[in-house]
């Protein structure tokens, strides 16, 4: 059977197969993500942890508000409750005092608003601007919206008595209370694992890259496309990066105000990799990316710098597998909550050993380039200072020098 491509596809069908195609993608990663939360603890997990707490405080909330206490105004405290299930008990905590001022502040403007006008589009057009202006307030946070919307509720439901008043405000803070407790005794989140996880994908991820510049290299003639290609996934290395980084800060967060016996619940990670670890990395990603930016000089046709051939373009792709394989045994590492784990002595002698023969390959490959060709050796010189840069950051205890 013949496979019908976009090129022959009629016009028509063409948005339907692109819709079908990221509806089938975005199948395939709930699948993948349902099934990492399945096997054990990692960010799917933890998303459906923290999903099914939020939940349970916007139940819990709403028992205790309308069944227990029958109140009215219910409903302010599941909807407090709900969006204060955060990240981290200590977002948890400043959140609700910033939402709970911002309710406050909505409900009383509103309800001053419609004594002095006695008018619901009247008070809307006079309290709107303000609240909306203090929304936008950095003390706020982005919980200052919660102002103008729970203005707008007030005024719908054209109860602006002293009585609703208390009771909006009293369960504001009843939801405030139960979600910042539930988020806290309850599996509190602790995101020590998503450093690890972060940091050992940086290094799978570069050696991955490393291994496919490396490929390339040597088995294709490869040019502006497959520099382009490269030119990607570097940027998706600096992308990670940010990850990484983001999850460092969530760590430092999440131990804020989380006492010994609430984090031991959780079984988290007993140590991080030291911050020194994420700027290595960094550096790791900086040489890459300066790497793909030689590469795509070279291969474009119009600028005077040509690619290296012939032996020492094959060194250098060795030599660049040979510190992509280094990045893959970091990840593992990294991923070892022992920090024990590591190569066996003898299997990493012998890595060094061929990374340094390939590097005197490469310094004479260099000599022989600038003898015939300068034009080469300018390139093959700049790969193999990558290269080095990438060896001494990889594998530290060697100078390259």
């Amino acid at each position: 059977m013949t496979r019908v491509t976009d090129a022959v596809r009629p016009r028509g069908l063409r948005p339907l197969s692109r819709a079908v195609d990221a509806l089938r993608r975005e199948a395939g990663s709930v699948g993948r993500a349902a099934r990492a939360a399945w096997r054990g603890p990692g960010r799917e997990r933890d998303l459906v942890v923290q999903s099914l707490k939020a939940a349970a405080a916007a139940l819990l909330a709403w028992s205790v508000a309308s069944v227990w206490l029958g109140d009215p105004m219910a409903l302010m405290a599941p909807w407090v409750a709900l969006v204060l299930v955060q990240a981290t008990v200590y977002s948890s905590l400043r959140q609700a005092a910033q939402q709970w001022t911002a309710i406050c502040a909505g409900t009383l403007l509103a309800s001053a608003a419609q004594v002095l006008t006695d008018d619901t589009l009247g008070a809307l057009a006079l309290s709107m601007p303000v609240l909306m202006l203090l929304a936008n307030w950095s003390r706020f946070g982005d919980q200052g919206i919660y102002g103008a919307t729970t203005a707008v509720f007030t005024l719908a439901s054209g109860s602006v008595s002293a009585s609703a008043v208390g009771h909006r405000v009293g369960q504001a803070a009843l939801g405030a209370v139960i979600g910042v407790a539930v988020n806290a005794l309850i599996l509190p989140p602790v995101h020590l694992r998503d450093v690890r996880e972060n940091l050992s994908a940086l290094a799978r991820e570069a050696g991955d890259l490393l291994h496919t510049i490396a490929g390339d290299l040597r088995d294709t003639e490869w040019d502006a496309q497959v520099a382009a290609g490269w030119s990607h996934d570097s940027a998706r290395l600096e992308r990670r990066l940010e990850a990484l980084r983001s999850a460092r800060g969530w760590s430092r967060e999440s131990l804020r105000l989380a006492s010994g016996p609430l984090l031991a619940v959780r079984r988290a990670p007993k140590s991080l990799p030291p911050e020194s670890e994420d700027e290595r990395w960094g550096r790791v990603t900086g040489h890459i990316g300066a790497l793909t930016r030689t590469l795509a000089v070279a291969a474009d046709e119009d600028r005077t710098p040509a690619p290296p051939d012939g032996p020492a373009l094959r060194s250098c792709a060795r030599l660049l597998e040979l510190i992509g394989d280094a990045c893959r045994a970091e990840s593992g590492r990294l991923l070892d909550a022992s920090d024990g784990a590591g190569p066996d002595g003898r299997t990493a002698d012998r890595v060094k050993d061929a990374m340094w023969a390939e590097h005197e390959r490469l310094q004479e490959g260099l000599r022989e380039q600038a003898a015939h060709a300068a034009a080469r050796a300018t390139v093959l010189g700049t790969l193999l200072l990558q290269a080095e840069n990438l060896w001494s950051e990889t594998v530290p205890d060697d100078r390259t020098g």
